[in-house]
């Protein structure tokens, strides 16, 4: 008799694996590769490896698990019907309380975390430019509103990034987790709202800067 596995079947064993490998990556405190898993499920390393043939594609299946809330979210936000400014909020404070909260239930496995995806940044990417996307698309909308006017997309994304990457980007969260909140959030949206232009206010109308 021949044994049948689903697809759906083989989707949960994946996700299963996914989440005993964060788990284990965040207890030991360094990468989980097949081999450890292996042995941490109980199943052979040939099993395994049918479901993750390399260590990358194990990692990239922990990415994944990772962001999988912050895309839902993402797209939730901009399926809404929300004022822009609201679509603005909501797109970074809804990431952010879910960062402060696994921060906060275990800050030393958050850390871990963090690490190895900056160690393996180009797997991550994926993800970054994902949310980029989604900002941009939130971008048009604001300026098919009259917001932000005489900017180009790429130019609005790159400012709005430095202004509040600190809300969604993971390892910041480590270093000033005390200084940041909402009312905080929700002020420099506002500021954005209220004066982000390609128009040129002065500071940069300088003929030399002064050093004393």
């Amino acid at each position: 008799m021949v044994l049948i596995v689903s697809s759906v079947d083989t989707a949960s064993e994946r996700n299963k694996l996914a989440v005993m490998a964060m788990e284990l990556t965040a207890r030991r405190g360094t990468e989980i590769t097949i081999a450890h898993l292996a042995v941490e499920a109980g199943v052979s390393r040939a099993r395994v490896e049918a479901i993750f043939p390399t260590d990358a594609d194990l990692f990239d299946a922990v990415t994944e698990l990772w962001f999988e809330p912050h895309v839902q979210i993402m797209e939730q936000v901009l399926e809404s019907d929300l004022p822009i400014n609201r679509k603005f909020h909501e797109f970074y404070v809804r990431r952010f309380r879910r960062n402060r909260a696994e921060f906060e239930r275990d800050p030393a496995a958050y850390a871990v975390l963090c690490d190895l995806g900056a160690r393996r940044f180009e797997q991550v990417r994926s993800y970054v430019d994902l949310a980029d996307h989604y900002l941009c698309e939130l971008i048009a909308q604001a300026q098919a509103e009259g917001y932000f006017e005489g900017l180009q997309i790429d130019r609005a994304l790159t400012l709005i990034n430095q202004m509040l990457m600190c809300y969604t980007m993971p390892d910041l969260m480590i270093i000033i987790n005390d200084r940041l909140a909402e009312d905080k959030l929700a002020a420099i949206i506002d500021t954005i709202f209220a004066g982000l232009s390609a128009a040129d206010g002065g500071a940069s109308g300088l003929t030399a800067i002064r050093q004393t």
